[in-house]
């Protein structure tokens, strides 16, 4: 029970440094994002990921280009979609 703790804590401390890192290789792009190998290559191979290929095999990841690729195409809450609407009637109706 105890061992199984460290070695969560440890898992925990493993992918925290990964996220400090700038550039990722395979392992540590899954590692980072959750996303399977497998899906990653496939990624890839459609070119739908920022992906470098310095020697022409292994894999590199530029975390911040990643970063940016997880959070593009997002979505506004409900909340900011009332908001951005509200502020468009009031700037509308100042404009009359």
């Amino acid at each position: 029970m105890e061992n199984d703790r460290i070695l969560s804590k440890l898992n925990r401390i493993e992918k925290y440094i990964i996220g400090l890192k700038d550039i990722l290789n395979t392992d540590e792009l899954s590692d980072y994002t959750g996303f399977k190998k497998s899906y990653i290559y496939k990624l890839v191979h459609h070119n739908l990921i920022p992906y470098s290929k310095p020697n022409g095999k292994k894999l590199f990841f530029d975390r911040k280009k990643i970063d940016i690729w997880l959070l593009s195409n997002s979505f506004k809450s409900s909340q900011e979609i009332e908001r951005n609407a509200l502020d468009f009637i009031v700037k509308h109706n100042k404009m009359k």
